[in-house]
């Protein structure tokens, strides 16, 4: 989001000033009736303590940006989230909710939201809000860890919480290299699979995931499997002669699966990452968001690496 859109996007919230101070209530008292607040307590003591309290009301239609609103502790700004916005607790229990799948752009309005927040337009929904006069931020599906980063920062600034979103990402940058740089890595690439549903679907190291795992040694066994697409199907046949000496499943809740279902399929215990015990199972949320959370990610793909060298040696 450039800095045209993000003072743009400020216009919209009700600004308070609070002065303390007798001769900053006089000035503002007798000033020049055209003079902004904002002039008023530029120009007031500098004694004067002046707080600036953001009252946007925000619908978020976007699970990662709850949980990154939730983790620089903006979440009082909400009011409404939508359907998959299941953590922290406090989101999942959320009052009010909305649909993802359906978004009604009357209904939004009729909570009096000021800001709505996706990750994707469904539909033509962004022209609707922005026609009733809401203010409409888009953060999608990250590429990088700097996408994750920029999208707390803006974030940040959206809802008064820069020093805050500042905070977090400086605790995940400093939490991700420790993960990567305490642990040894592998002396060869290791071959890995990565199920994003019981049909195969996978990505490729292109993509946010991907690009988290070639940071461990990890050799991505989709790469080839569809050029021009970092989303591809592989096949069962594709998947076994491939032998992965790693498989990570982002399909635990959606699908129900898990090490047990994997080894039971045709020819899977055949493949090395299943005959070691080295299928690993993710949480699809915390495997599909790019938030906070991301660091919890990188810990459990460093975990199942350390096992995989670890076991290796023996």
């Amino acid at each position: 989001m450039s800095k045209k859109s993000i003072r743009q996007f400020r216009g919209v919230t009700r600004r308070t000033f609070l002065a303390v101070g007798a001769s900053a209530l006089l000035f503002a008292a007798c000033g020049n009736s055209d003079q902004s607040a904002a002039d008023t307590v530029a120009e007031a003591s500098s004694d004067t303590a002046v707080t600036e309290v953001f009252t946007n009301k925000i619908v978020s239609l976007s699970a990662t940006a709850t949980e990154m609103l939730y983790a620089i502790g903006a979440q009082d700004q909400l009011v409404a989230v939508d359907n998959y916005s299941n953590y922290p607790e406090a989101a999942a229990s959320f009052e009010n909710k909305i649909d993802a799948s359906q978004p009604s752009a009357e209904a939004i309005a009729a909570l009096d939201a000021t800001v709505v927040l996706l990750a994707y337009d469904p539909g033509n929904l962004q022209t609707q809000l922005e026609a009733l006069g809401i203010t409409v931020w888009t953060g999608a599906a990250a590429t990088s860890f700097d996408d994750s980063y920029k999208q707390i920062t803006e974030l940040g600034e959206l809802t008064g919480k820069s020093t805050e979103a500042e905070a977090l990402v400086a605790s995940m940058k400093s939490d991700i290299e420790t993960a990567v740089s305490s642990m040894e890595l592998p002396d060869a690439p290791v071959s890995y699979f990565y199920e994003l549903d019981n049909t195969y679907f996978s990505v490729t190291s292109n993509t946010f995931v991907g690009q988290i795992m070639s940071q461990f040694m990890l050799q991505n066994i989709a790469d080839t499997a569809e050029a021009g697409n970092d989303y591809p199907q592989l096949s069962q046949e594709a998947i076994i002669s491939a032998n992965p000496q790693l498989v990570f499943l982002a399909d635990t809740k959606c699908c129900q699966q898990d090490a047990q279902s994997v080894a039971a399929r045709p020819g899977w215990n055949k493949i090395d990452a299943v005959a070691k015990g080295n299928v690993v199972e993710l949480d699809d949320d915390v495997a599909s968001r790019w938030g906070p959370r991301v660091v919890d990610l990188v810990k459990q793909v460093a975990a199942a690496v350390a096992k995989f060298v670890e076991t290796s040696k023996k």
